[in-house]
């Protein structure tokens, strides 16, 4: 049974898909590719249909990182076959937790940097980068691969105890 894990920002063209590249590569890294399936969508519609920010693939190519994306809006009946959401900023976390259908529902949305063990309490958000220059774009990336680790070491622990 795959255990799908979805990244969620604004718009879907910075963050959630700079998150889904650097996640997706973790998981290959961790050889969990066929058990584990990565996404991203915006909690807005503005940018549907269009491709990440050229920064965003800048970023990650000079970071060897792959991304075919689309952008997308997250669907409130998307819950029903995810497992994990992972918002970006305490925005989205509480956006999509009103979207959630149901308690359990609501449970399955997550902060990404409440994985990294180095960003203890405070603000968790990982900054939208958009109206700022490349800077914002690497301090965007240092901030998800910090937390990517965590985040892999508990989804390995749900897909190894979905196997046991």
């Amino acid at each position: 049974m795959t255990y799908r894990v979805c990244f969620v920002c604004t718009g879907n063209i910075c963050r959630s898909p700079m998150a889904e590249a650097v996640f997706r590569a973790r998981v290959a890294e961790a050889g969990l590719e066929d058990e584990v399936e990565v996404d991203s969508a915006g909690t807005g519609g503005w940018h549907e249909g269009e491709d990440a920010d050229p920064r965003t693939l800048a970023v990650l190519a000079d970071h060897a990182y792959d991304l075919d994306h689309t952008a997308r809006q997250f669907q409130p009946s998307w819950f029903s076959r995810l497992d994990l959401v992972i918002t970006l900023d305490a925005g989205h976390l509480r956006a999509l937790r009103r979207l959630a259908p149901t308690e359990q529902d609501a449970a399955k949305v997550r902060l990404l940097r409440s994985y990294d063990p180095a960003a203890h309490g405070g603000d968790l958000d990982v900054p939208d980068p958009y109206y700022g220059g490349m800077d914002g774009f690497e301090e965007c990336l240092e901030m998800v691969e910090a937390a990517s680790a965590g985040l892999l070491a508990a989804v390995r622990e749900h897909v190894e105890g979905r196997a046991a």
